[in-house]
């Protein structure tokens, strides 16, 4: 099942262009999602399956700059938690998105938290999938998945990162085995994960994580906000797969330092269970909007 009634555009950001998404109509009593991809740099066209969230409700996607269908002159220097955080205040005043649920995926759930934390009016609840408060926390955990790896891809992984040469196909070749364990298990991979992962690592990716899943290097490589959870008083929804970057250590951070929120993992899914399960996504997100919308 998919929503018919979509419309695309852009808005202008920093001299340059946004492109957005909305699925769906909103109806009384139902607000409208916002969702925000991961990456950085990825593009959003891996949460395609989420459109089907836009029953009743509008589901309101965008490629931050940088990504899919928001390109931007080559520049390091923009890459930025500001940069992102202004973006998606933007989104929202273009499309009039006073009150809100937030959905971040990966990287998009990094945003989400940075975003929560300014204290924004509107946002009625947050929806944390695949996600972390901290990259050191992160990078121990995918190194534990890392050394299961088999040993003739951990020699090429480890040979690249001491000699420099992560920007070659042999090293993706050998991060391609880590992703096909954890980050999505359909394989091949479905056409919207795909389209996403095309040209990844871009200069987004590079400049704010680096290399690999497991190997930061980027401004964001010390990022962690674990001290600042308890500040979050809303409605909270983390969403994980068994076979997940964001281990069970990872996702139940999340889940202590912010009061009152619900933890679903999803048994057969790695790091994108909105593809891998899809069925049990829409029904496990619906029920919590609706729980949130109806005061339950």
């Amino acid at each position: 099942m998919r929503a018919v009634a979509a419309r695309e555009g852009t808005i202008p950001f920093l001299g340059l262009e946004t492109w957005y998404r909305v699925v769906g109509e909103d109806t009384p009593g139902k607000l409208p999602l916002l969702c925000l991809h991961g990456g950085p740099g990825s593009g959003h066209d891996y949460l395609e399956p989420m459109e089907d969230l836009a029953t009743g409700r509008r589901a309101i996607f965008y490629d931050q700059l940088g990504s899919g269908r928001s390109p931007a002159p080559s520049d390091p220097s923009r890459w930025t938690v500001e940069l992102y955080l202004d973006e998606l205040s933007a989104v929202r005043e273009a499309l009039g998105l006073e009150r809100i649920h937030l959905l971040g995926q990966s990287w998009g759930g990094m945003l989400a938290l940075e975003y929560m934390l300014t204290r924004p009016a509107g946002v009625e609840s947050l929806l944390l999938c695949d996600t972390l408060a901290s990259t050191p926390l992160w990078i121990a955990e995918t190194s534990l998945l890392r050394a299961e790896l088999p040993a003739d891809v951990r020699e090429v992984l480890d040979r690249c990162e001491r000699d420099g040469t992560t920007e070659g196909q042999e090293y993706q070749d050998a991060c391609q085995a880590f992703s096909d364990r954890h980050l999505c298990r359909v394989i091949p991979n479905p056409d919207c994960v795909k389209r996403s992962l095309e040209g990844m690592p871009n200069e987004v990716y590079l400049t704010m994580w680096g290399p690999s899943e497991f190997y930061a290097t980027g401004s964001l490589r010390d990022w962690d906000v674990t001290d600042r959870l308890g500040e979050l008083e809303l409605p909270t929804l983390i969403v994980s797969g068994r076979y997940d970057e964001s281990t069970p250590a990872v996702s139940g951070a999340l889940q202590r330092g912010i009061a009152g929120a619900e933890w679903v993992m999803f048994e057969h899914s790695s790091h994108v269970p909105h593809v891998e399960e899809p069925g049990r996504f829409l029904e496990v997100v619906s029920r919590f909007l609706a729980q949130v919308e109806t005061g339950r």
